[in-house]
């Protein structure tokens, strides 16, 4: 069968893709992804045309890991979890986390579940839904949370909607799940704009259309957001593996607000209810 073509947004997938696969090259990989390697390896792409520097696959997989990180813990925590991953895009979270009695939704453009098929296998407790997350009716294709914690996963994906379009889809996560852990990666609004004129970017002709700067105005928007906290690629854990040079890079960075707050991690609980999730 003949793949379906990806554009724009939709194509960004294989910025991650390539960091993954080319991370997996090194003696010890910050993060490990065979299936990065095999998918990429069999794709095709002309890779080359996105010039990806070292700095964006390095942060990709640092990205990666730390929410493989937050995700493995909540899970540890509640193994029967239901977990949306959206804007999955070619990513192997489920399998990278292992072995879990979670009941797992992938979801992305049908476009690109319609690649992602090529290459993995739906399950009882895993599943794969091809919409828009901006189509409210892919949350019919989800089942009620049924009093199970919920975790939506939002990995390189929130950046490209609008701020209206941010919180239209998580009070849309809410009313349907009634509550969950959200675990998301957030630019700030100067890296927002600087954003648009990475090479990657602009071969794709995607847009980076939102950035945020203090997380706390998040708990203002109305739904339930509390225990909002950052987490920041500058410091502790995720400084794990890099070499002595790169570990100093970073944590003089973490000196200076506009670059430590450029690119972070952001979990926090939405919605009404007990904070079981």
């Amino acid at each position: 069968m003949d793949k379906p073509v990806l554009t724009r947004e939709m194509e960004t997938l294989y910025i991650p893709l390539f960091a993954k696969a080319e991370q997996m090259k090194r003696k010890k990989p910050l993060l490990v992804d065979k299936k990065a390697v095999e998918i990429a390896n069999g794709s095709g792409y002309d890779f080359a045309r996105l010039k990806i520097p070292g700095k964006t696959s390095l942060m990709v997989c640092l990205r990666a890991r730390m929410i493989d990180e937050h995700v493995r813990d909540l899970l540890e925590q509640n193994p029967e979890s239901l977990v949306l991953h959206l804007g999955c895009g070619l990513d192997s979270r489920h399998d990278r986390i292992g072995e879990s009695r979670a009941d797992w939704y992938d979801v992305d453009f049908p476009e690109v579940v319609g690649v992602r098929k090529l290459h993995y296998q739906e399950t009882d407790r895993y599943h794969m839904v091809g919409s828009s997350v901006l189509e409210k009716g892919f949350l019919d294709r989800i089942p009620d949370a049924d009093g199970r914690p919920a975790v939506v996963v939002a990995e390189g994906l929130l950046m490209y909607l609008s701020e209206d379009e941010v919180r239209s889809l998580l009070g849309n996560l809410r009313d349907k799940l009634g509550s969950y852990r959200l675990v998301c990666d957030v630019f700030s609004t100067y890296a927002a704009r600087r954003m648009q004129g990475h090479p990657s970017i602009k071969r794709t002709g995607a847009r980076i259309r939102w950035g945020i700067d203090r997380v706390e105005a998040l708990e203002a928007w109305g739904l339930g957001l509390e225990e909002v906290r950052e987490h920041f690629f500058t410091e502790g854990r995720a400084l794990e593996g890099l070499g002595p040079g790169m570990k100093w890079v970073f944590k003089l960075a973490g000196r200076f607000p506009v670059a430590k707050k450029a690119h972070r991690v952001v979990t926090c609980f939405v919605g009404p209810g007990p904070k079981g999730a």
